[in-house]
């Protein structure tokens, strides 16, 4: 792997909100040499000096503000924080993934989506909960479907717990799924919803076989909720990816 591990800040939004300085530099320090941020919107020239003051670059941005801001100033901010890859982490009805009529109409908004980008030299993907997984149609996950109506630069960022979740087998799915996932969302924890995350090896996922599933994809930890302390998991995460893939 030549891509740095990455960390979505999601994982730590009370401390970004509290201290965003303090919380980078702490990231920083436990090793993480690259960050997901989930608002570019968020002071994107603030964001974009600290990190690089720390030697940290952005491997892409969640972008939920494509839904309720202008798509310009959300593009703008995107390529201020040092990134080129904008990813729809939600806001569309779980019940668009569970015919083809939603599923064509999810594609046609992401498809949109990627054209307004591209003028801005920009890709977006799309991020996977359970909703896109437990569906099936004729054997094949939602999100499979889905992934064959999107034009060809939009990609995938499959967050492989919520996969699991939603009941598939995420080394298989990764498989099928080939090139369009360009990042992985690496988490771990008991493997059912509304229960708290644990730190990446503490959990029930099987992610060695997960990763070596997709070699080239971009590794994110996101722990969504932690029953401990989050810097804690955070820099377990990252003890144990670092010596399973042999990171420096």
């Amino acid at each position: 792997m030549t891509h740095p591990l990455s960390i979505q800040l999601y994982t730590l939004r009370d401390q970004m909100a509290a201290d965003r300085d303090g919380t980078l530099t702490r990231l920083a320090g436990i090793g993480y040499r690259s960050v997901e941020p989930y608002d570019p919107t968020a002071d994107p020239a603030g964001f974009r000096k600290i990190a690089d003051d720390l030697g940290i670059s952005v491997t892409s941005t969640h972008a939920y503000a494509l839904f309720d801001k202008d798509a310009g100033e959300v593009f703008d901010a995107v390529a201020t924080v040092g990134t080129d890859r904008a990813i729809i982490p939600g806001g569309i009805a779980h019940e668009e993934f569970t015919t083809l009529e939603g599923l064509q109409r999810t594609a046609d908004l992401l498809n949109g989506f990627a054209s307004k980008a591209a003028e801005r030299g920009i890709r977006i993907g799309y991020h996977n909960h359970w909703w896109e997984i437990e569906p099936r149609f004729e054997d094949r996950t939602a999100l499979e479907v889905l992934a064959g109506l999107l034009a060809p630069e939009v990609f995938l960022e499959v967050d492989t717990y919520w996969a699991a979740v939603g009941g598939a087998d995420v080394p298989q799915l990764l498989r099928s799924l080939g090139d369009r996932v360009l990042a992985l969302h690496v988490k771990d924890g008991p493997g059912v919803k509304d229960e708290p995350h644990t730190a990446v090896g503490k959990g029930v996922i099987d992610v060695p076989s997960i990763l070596a599933a997709a070699p080239d994809a971009v590794r994110i930890v996101e722990l969504d909720s932690c029953a401990g302390d989050v810097f804690d998991a955070v820099a377990e995460s990252h003890a144990y990816l670092t010596a399973l893939e042999g990171r420096s």
